[in-house]
């Protein structure tokens, strides 16, 4: 083979693909032109996942006529001149190859004016070629139509992620440059509906009650701090708010969403003590630091950056969100939770719910050890309050997969002790349980038999734009499984019902759950989303540790346990139980041998 030079068509492809990686990107580039232009209204506009139809209009200063070509060659920007350029930016763009790179892989449509001008450019170019252009009247500002995305390069679209994935991209982009820059009014539609709107009052405030609803708000905590030459700004949640990822923890640098594991984690160290493992805060912050002191210029979608002292960026944002915590909640830091205590629920005081599950009858999720108040020879199942319709309080005839159990007892109202012919077995009561649960619930759902819990009043609540659109999709699953969710406005939704099992629980943290579980994708080997939701709604609805059970209650845990597929595993793969056999046993106490 000899070495040769590469065609322009081929380089640009190349280019492109660098930049245009989906179609989010392409909106990324765009929103980012926009705002560099000192547009004060961006209004965003998508068909489907962005591949057939990307709609961008901003009143910016609009890109003079005699410029238009020059706008679409590679390397061409009017945002730097020199190398050293690139360590004072003021501008989120700098490369010049956003719009070159775009044109090369799809059809574009611009229309722009100038504000010294008294008539706009109308320009279309299809793979890289100008096909139409002509001077028309329009107001100031820039309007480019971006359609068939990738029809040259049919190889990327494999690439893409569902329809609905691509959707909840865009809107979580649209969402963070809204966050960053609040004196900007942005509009979201997605094919043909508004799904985001900010109002551009210049307060971050106002934009985080359109994106994450006013529940959230009221647990968030501001922070404005200054740590020599770095200052960090922003809302992180009260330790009461929390996910099982870090996903809502959203960094912007100098006004550019970045992806630093450094500060992500320092967020989440300031949390120490605060939060319980596995428990992350949700956060919105802003990071500026001298232009001199970061380097943009690392990755081609210039989502990461480099800071010239990592350490001190790295203790100023831990230092500003810790102290922030601490003030929160009374100069002290707040008690850590424990995996075994419910943050959701306040602490009962006269009495509690119970809850009933799938063939047995159990106490509700409180986690802090009690006991039910039963009179002797009082009837449990009038504690209960309501039986599953059509539930029989009798295990199906499944063949045995574990020996014959005794119960013994209960340790830490957390562990089951019982006897078997092999030994002594230790169960995780909330384990076991949720196995039962899970194996039953996904036997109803195969037969059409999910039992649904009608909600004496209908609950409402509001997602953020890129859950919406994640609701939305896994809608009709939902509705299988028992949850009747209905649209009630812009990101806003009403529960009417839910699975019998979650009678007792709230709706709308529920599907909060679900969203997140959702959210983090779905890995080879499960079932779908439908493997997911079952977890959630079994995991909230099982026994917990910490909770006192009967002697009756545990063996009916046992009694279903024995007959499930796989009853030495959770659903999640932890175990449900330790066996320790008489060999074992005898060894400990040395008898073995004597």
């Amino acid at each position: 083979m000899t070495i040769h030079r590469l065609t322009e068509d081929v380089v640009v492809k190349i280019a492109a693909g660098e930049v245009i990686e989906r179609p989010a990107s392409v909106i990324k580039e765009l929103v980012e032109n926009s705002l560099d232009a000192g547009a004060r209204f961006i209004r965003v506009s998508v068909v489907g996942d962005g591949r057939q139809r990307i709609e961008i209009a901003d009143d910016g200063q609009g890109i003079p006529a005699d410029e238009v070509d020059l706008a679409f060659a590679r390397h061409a920007t009017s945002k730097l001149t020199n190398a050293d350029d690139l360590f004072d930016l003021h501008t989120l763009g700098f490369r010049g190859e956003a719009l070159a790179s775009i044109s090369a892989v799809s059809r574009v449509t611009l229309t722009t004016r100038a504000a010294a001008e008294t008539q706009g450019t109308h320009m279309r170019i299809e793979g890289g070629v100008e096909t139409v252009r002509r001077a028309v009247g329009v107001p100031q500002g820039t309007h480019i139509i971006v359609e068939n995305l990738f029809f040259n390069t049919p190889a990327r679209l494999k690439f893409l992620k569902g329809e609905q994935a691509e959707k909840r991209q865009i809107s979580l982009l649209i969402t963070r440059y809204a966050m960053a820059y609040p004196q900007v009014k942005f509009v979201l539609e997605q094919d043909g509906r508004e799904n985001f709107r900010s109002n551009g009052t210049g307060r971050l405030i106002d934009v985080l009650v359109s994106a994450m609803g006013l529940e959230n708000i009221r647990q968030l905590i501001e922070i404005d701090d200054a740590h020599g030459p770095v200052r960090v700004v922003g809302y992180v949640s009260t330790p009461s708010l929390h996910r099982n990822d870090r996903s809502r923890i959203t960094l912007f640098v100098n006004g550019r969403w970045v992806q630093d594991t450094s500060l992500t984690f320092a967020i989440v160290q300031a949390y120490h003590t605060m939060l319980m493992t596995g428990r992350y805060p949700i956060a919105v912050l802003m990071v500026d630091v001298p232009p001199a002191d970061v380097d943009v210029n690392v990755h081609p979608t210039k989502a990461e950056v480099r800071f010239r002292e990592p350490d001190h960026v790295f203790s100023a944002v831990q230092r500003a969100v810790r102290q922030a915590l601490i003030a929160a909640n009374g100069s002290s830091p707040v008690r850590a939770m424990s995996a075994s205590e419910d943050s959701g629920r306040p602490w009962p005081t006269e009495s509690f719910s119970r809850q009933s599950a799938l063939g047995f009858d159990v106490t509700d999720a409180g986690q802090h050890a009690r006991h039910a108040d039963l009179r002797p020879g009082a009837d449990a199942s009038s504690v209960i309050g309501y039986h599953h319709a059509g539930q029989d309080s009798e295990p199906v005839d499944r063949p045995r997969t574990l020996p014959l159990l005794r119960i013994i007892g209960q340790v830490g109202a957390s562990y089951i002790v019982a006897e078997g012919p092999a030994g002594m077995y230790l169960i995780d009561q909330h384990a076991a349980h949720e196995r039962v649960m899970y194996e039953a619930y996904w036997a109803a759902y195969q037969r059409s038999e999910t039992i649904t819990q009608l909600a004496l009043e209908a609950q409402s609540f509001t997602l953020s734009p890129d859950d919406a659109r994640l609701l939305d999709a896994n809608l009709e699953v939902l509705s299988a499984l028992g949850f009747v969710v209905e649209e009630f406005g812009p990101n806003a939704y009403t529960v009417r019902a839910v699975p019998a099992i979650l009678a007792d629980e709230e709706p709308a943290s529920v599907i909060s759950q679900i969203l997140g579980d959702l959210a983090q994708g779905l890995q080879p080997g499960q079932r779908a989303a439908e493997d997911k939701i079952i977890k959630r709604v079994c995991k909230r609805a099982s026994v917990k540790a910490g909770q006192i059970l009967s002697l009756d209650q545990m063996q009916s845990i046992l009694r279903q346990l024995e007959r499930c597929e796989q009853p030495l595993t959770c659903p999640h793969g932890r175990p449900t139980m330790i066996h320790l056999s008489g060999d074992q046993l005898a060894r400990e106490f040395g008898r073995l041998g004597s």
